[in-house]
């Protein structure tokens, strides 16, 4: 039997239960949470409240991930760029839900402003994507290279008892960078300035926001 062919309003329903699982739900996980085996340390008042924000601004990237790749999925012009980004998409949801079993175990919640940075991310994927599947895979490319930039930072300001959050950070990092390298593999072009930089400014903003809301 062939597979079905997605209309357009198909894609368009899929694509608005993404958000709703996303923001609203809890997506699980296909893959084991990283931190089974590390010891529940109880940190200080001061070390959980870091710890929460670090990973309420991880929560946060994740969301941002699911509607990026969602939306430049939307537009691909190509079944192997759609499904590459698809698949990204699908690990994007282990990390969101590790971060999300995080962020209860140190008694917080994720950002509030979900929503608003779901629709921002959705929007830019789109935009990314009409440019083309070369742009598509080179957006891919930036975001995932700053992503691993921003998860070196909270590895190494973590609370140094802080074991379980490291351990999700670490497998995270190593994902990000794979899906880098296949979106490099797979013909991203390089983007112009003042893209990366603009990116950059607009991830700092939501890091400085998303640590506290």
């Amino acid at each position: 039997m062939n597979a079905r062919a997605f209309t357009p309003f198909d894609r368009l329903l899929i694509d608005a239960q993404n958000a709703l699982d996303t923001i609203f739900g809890a997506p699980p996980a296909q893959r084991a949470n990283p931190a089974i085996g590390e010891p529940d340390v109880v940190l200080d008042d001061a070390e959980r409240r870091h710890a929460a924000g670090l990973m309420r601004i991880n929560h946060v990237g994740e969301v941002c991930a699911q509607a990026l790749y969602v939306g430049q999925a939307a537009v691909a012009r190509d079944d192997a760029t759609r499904a590459h980004l698809l698949e990204a998409a699908q690990e994007e949801t282990d990390h969101l839900a590790w971060c999300a079993q995080r962020l209860d175990e140190l008694d917080s919640r994720p950002s509030l402003l979900n929503p608003v940075w779901y629709a921002g991310s959705y929007a830019i994927g789109a935009l990314a994507g009409l440019r083309g599947d070369g742009w598509n895979l080179g957006f891919v490319v930036e975001t995932e290279r700053q992503v691993e930039a921003h998860l070196d930072e909270h590895l190494q300001t973590l609370p140094p008892a802080d074991g379980r959050s490291r351990a999700i950070l670490e497998v995270m990092k190593a994902d990000e960078a794979r899906h880098a390298d296949n979106a490099q593999a797979q013909g991203a072009r390089a983007l112009p300035q003042p893209v990366p930089t603009l990116m950059a400014m607009a991830s700092n903003l939501m890091k400085t926001i998303a640590y506290r809301i």
